[in-house]
C-alpha cells in the first residue's frame, strides 16, 4: 500500500501534462465542464463510489481532485490500497489558482 501524499493547489500545475501523472476530477460533469484542470479526466465520485474494480493506470502518480478536497481525499486512500499512488489537492478546486485551467461552457 503507497501512502497518500496531499499536495497544495499551487502545486497542482507540477503534474499537468507530465507523462508519470494522471488528474482524475471527481466533481459532478457540469462543475467539471464549469471548470477543470488540463487534462484531467472527469470521474464523479458518486460513479467512483459504486466501482467494484479500478482501471487507471497502475504505473502513473494518480492525482485527484474535488470540490474541496474531501471526496478526493477518500478516493485516494481507496486507490491507494489497492496499490496506486496518489496524492489529493487541499482543498480542491477552490484552491486552485493555476495557469491550466479550462472551460467547456
Amino acid at each position: 500500500m503507497f501512502p497518500v501524499e496531499p499536495i497544495s493547489g499551487k502545486m497542482l500545475d507540477y503534474y499537468v501534462g507530465r507523462k508519470d501523472s494522471f488528474l482524475i476530477d471527481l466533481r459532478n460533469p457540469k462543475e467539471y465542464h464549469t471548470g477543470h484542470i488540463k487534462g484531467a479526466v472527469n470521474v464523479p465520485y458518486e460513479e467512483f463510489e459504486e466501482m467494484q474494480t479500478y482501471d487507471f493506470p497502475k504505473g502513473k502518480i494518480l492525482v485527484l481532485y474535488c470540490d474541496r478536497g474531501g471526496a478526493s481525499l477518500q478516493a485516494a486512500r481507496i486507490l491507494a490500497r489497492n496499490g496506486y499512488k496518489t496524492k489529493t489537492v487541499i482543498g480542491g478546486m477552490k484552491e486552485y489558482r493555476g495557469r491550466n485551467l479550462i472551460c467547456d461552457i
